[in-house]
Formats: structure tokens, C-alpha cells, sequence
């Protein structure tokens, strides 16, 4: 008999070996040309190497950034599901212990009209469960991917957060920009109407140039009005990510950023290691490895060892005070007969939900790739339309002044000319505070791509 015990349960050891396999990464998950064939990425070097407050040199926006990964709820919510995921973890290290428990008892008891018999039990009970098939083990790991998940999520809301922020303060420069550009052609525009008044008084010019130079006078102060709530949303909504109500944001200017001249993406491979979102499906891939590991489990015994241990003055007809020893042990195996098809189901559930991790993890890493050639391209691209921004806006201003110096010079040249020319001017100066700042986003998204600012 004790032989063929020994020999069921060397069988179903030896059978249980899959349950205690370490996560691995698939070999399906490759890295290579993640970036697109138009990006050759040979260089370890990374934009994604330096601290954010490297990159973002501006002492106004790196205070706003402290005070957002102070303040911001987002964050410390985030903050707080590590904390949970931590004491999971520990509840799964301790499940490996026994249990112990207090349990005194004490009873009264007379049987028709006898003296009250008094007894009491003092005593302890504890109760192991051994972790012969992986139950425990697969519990613990997946409890500490867990926690890899919630850690690599707080730090997904932190780069977020600080893309978020520094994407709003360059937004609400460029706004200043574009609302100084507007002020300005609207004093320029009025001077130009106090003009052409002057000139109708003279005969010089008619009623319809006039109300013509108003009207688009009226367009830009309407601008004027559009922008200054653009810029009040603005604020209100940087104050949000700050966690604080809203407030006029100290900043500065546009044209005194600096920014490194090119920018390195590094190899494929190092997005595993610094994207805290591929880390967190990789994290949840995991997990569910070891979830389809504990349903494996399930179709293997329970062993669990109890006793306790502890004094009683009931041992027996006789009634004794103080009490003797009382000592007990009992060792149990449950082994699943009648719901091997629950088991089945609960095993075919997690190898389902274990490709679907799987697959989640490809799909960051297309998702990943992806971001850093849009992130790429929006930065080179945005860089040379300010090389032809620049060219035009200059050949317009000297359009503006030889259709103004023509007009007031020489009739063949009317007001309707000056009008489009300025017209054009004011749209290519807009344009040039937008491609600045889209240069400046392309390479935000560039460095949130790659998985900067995750420490």
C-alpha cells in the first residue's frame, strides 16, 4: 500500500512539472524594422534617455511639471493601485505559511437536575497547505506581473502626463504667438482705415474700400476675442492636469525654446524596456501565463496538514482543573473527481484569455512602432515647412510695403491689392506660430513614443 501511494504521487509530481514554468517571452514577438523600412535605427543612442527636465529646459514648464506629478489625481490614483498590488503580493508570499488560530471554547452542562459540569478547551489549531502541484507558486507569480503591471501603468500615466503638460504650455505659446500677430495687424489695419478715411475726404479713394478696410478690420478683432478665449481654455485646462483650479500660468515665450538640433530613436528593442504601456501588456501576458498554470493545477490534489494543540479539563467522565494536554493532527487530499469538466472549461478560458494577452502585446508594439514614425515624420516635416515659412513671410512683408508705397503713389494700383497682400502676410504668420509648434509637438510625441519621461 505504501508503495503504490508513493508511486501515485511520484506520477503526479512528475506530471505537475508544467505548472512551475517560468514566464518567458514568445519567440513570435520579434522587434526588427518596428520603425518602418524609412527609418534606419542602428544607434542604441535615444531621445528617450534623457530626463524630462533635460529636454524641457524651460524653468516655468518643468515647475508645472513637478507640480503635476505632485498633484495630478490621475497619478496618485495610479499610485495607489501599486500599493494595492503590493499587498496582494504579500497575501500570496504568506498563503505559503500556515495558519494558526485561537479557539477557546467553554461549556455549561447539567442533565435533569445534576450539578452544572463545567469544562473549557484551550487550544490553537493551524492548518498548511503543501504546494506540491504549483497552486501556490502560480498565484505568487502572477500576483508579482500583476504588481509589474500596475507599476508599469504609473508610469504610463506619468510620461502621459508630462507629454500632456508640455503639449498644452508650447499649445498656449503658440496661442500668444498667434493672439500678439492679430493685435498687431489690427493696429496696423486700424492705421490703414484712419488712412483711407482721410484719403475719401480728398476724393483719393471710395465709400466701398473704406467699409471694405472696416469689415476686415472687424474680422481680426473678432480674432482677437477668439483667441483670448482659446487662451483662457487653455490655462483652465493645464490647471486641471495640475490638480488645481484654474489660474492665470506663468510662461514664456515661443522663439526663446531650445531644443536638441536632431533627434536619435534608438533600436526597436529598447521600446521594451523603456515604453511602460508594452512593459504592462508583457506584464498582463504574464499573468495570464501563470492563470493558465493555476488552472492546471486544479486538476491535481489538495493536500493540506492541521492540528492543534492546546489544554481542556474534559478528558472524559472525569473533571479535572487545570486541564491536560490536548494534542491532535490531520492530514487531508482533495482531489477533484465530479468537476474535471469545470476544470476543462476554466483551463480552455485561460489559454483563450493568455492568446489574447498575447496578441495585446503584438498589437503595443505595432501601436509603438508606429507612433515613432508619425512622431518622426511630424518633426522633419513641420521642420521644413518653417524653412519655407520663413522665405514667404519675407517676400510678402515686401510685397505689403510695394503695394502700399504703389497706392499712394500711383492710382493703377488699388486697395484691393494692399488687401490681399496683408491678408496673405497675416495668414503666413499664423501658419509659421503653427508649424513651430507643431515641430515642437512632433518632437514631444517623439519622446513620449520612445518612453521618455518614465523616471
Amino acid at each position: 500500500m505504501r508503495n503504490i501511494l508513493l508511486t501515485t504521487v511520484t506520477a503526479l509530481l512528475l506530471a505537475s512539472c508544467g505548472v512551475y514554468k517560468p514566464y518567458s517571452r514568445p519567440e513570435e514577438v520579434k522587434t526588427d524594422g518596428l520603425y518602418g523600412t524609412d527609418i534606419q535605427a542602428e544607434d542604441t543612442a535615444s531621445i528617450a534617455s534623457l530626463h524630462w527636465s533635460e529636454l524641457f529646459t524651460d524653468t516655468r514648464l518643468q515647475s508645472l511639471i513637478r507640480r503635476g506629478l505632485e498633484n495630478n489625481n490621475d497619478l496618485n490614483v495610479a499610485r495607489l493601485k501599486v500599493v494595492e498590488a503590493e499587498a496582494t503580493l504579500m497575501s500570496s508570499r504568506l498563503a505559503y505559511l500556515p495558519s494558526v488560530s485561537l479557539a477557546p471554547q467553554g461549556t455549561l452542562s447539567s442533565f435533569d437536575g445534576s450539578k452544572t459540569t463545567k469544562t473549557y478547551t484551550l487550544a490553537a489549531s493551524a492548518e498548511w497547505e503543501l504546494d506540491l502541484f504549483g497552486k501556490l507558486t502560480n498565484a505568487k507569480r502572477g500576483a508579482r506581473a500583476a504588481l509589474e503591471q500596475s507599476r508599469a501603468y504609473r508610469q504610463a500615466v506619468q510620461t502621459q502626463l508630462i507629454a500632456t503638460i508640455a503639449n498644452s504650455y508650447y499649445n498656449l505659446l503658440m496661442l500668444d504667438v498667434q493672439l500678439d500677430i492679430n493685435r498687431c495687424t489690427a493696429e496696423s489695419w486700424s492705421e490703414s482705415l484712419r488712412t483711407l478715411e482721410l484719403q475719401k475726404q480728398f476724393g483719393n479713394t471710395t465709400e466701398a474700400a473704406v467699409q471694405q478696410a472696416r469689415a476686415n478690420l472687424l474680422t481680426v478683432e473678432t480674432n482677437v476675442l477668439t483667441l483670448e478665449q482659446q487662451v483662457k481654455k487653455q490655462e483652465n485646462a493645464i490647471s486641471l492636469l495640475l490638480g488645481d483650479v484654474p489660474s492665470h500660468i506663468e510662461r514664456g515665450t515661443l522663439t526663446e525654446q531650445q531644443f536638441p538640433d536632431t533627434l536619435s530613436v534608438g533600436v526597436p528593442l529598447q521600446l521594451l524596456a523603456r515604453r511602460p504601456d508594452i512593459r504592462q501588456a508583457e506584464a498582463s501576458l504574464a499573468q495570464a501565463f501563470y492563470a493558465t498554470g493555476a488552472a492546471r493545477s486544479a486538476f491535481y490534489p489538495s493536500i493540506t496538514l492541521g492540528g492543534s494543540a492546546g489544554w481542556t479539563n474534559s478528558t472524559g467522565a472525569a473533571i479535572i482543573n487545570p486541564g491536560r494536554w490536548l494534542l491532535s493532527a490531520v492530514g487531508s487530499l482533495t482531489h477533484p473527481l465530479f468537476n474535471r469538466g469545470r476544470n476543462i472549461a476554466n483551463l480552455r478560458i485561460a489559454k483563450a484569455q493568455q492568446q489574447e494577452a498575447l496578441l495585446s502585446f503584438q498589437q503595443s508594439l505595432l501601436k509603438a512602432g508606429s507612433e515613432v514614425n508619425d512622431a518622426l515624420a511630424q518633426w522633419q516635416t513641420a521642420d521644413r515647412r518653417l524653412q519655407l515659412d520663413g522665405k514667404q513671410i519675407a517676400a510678402l512683408r515686401r510685397t505689403v510695403e510695394s503695394t502700399r508705397q504703389l497706392m499712394e503713389h500711383s492710382s493703377s494700383t488699388t486697395y484691393l491689392e494692399v488687401l490681399t497682400a496683408q491678408q496673405s502676410l497675416l495668414s503666413a504668420e499664423l501658419t509659421e506660430a503653427n508649424d513651430h509648434f507643431d515641430k515642437i509637438q512632433g518632437m514631444i510625441n517623439l519622446y513620449h513614443a520612445l518612453g521618455g519621461g518614465s523616471w
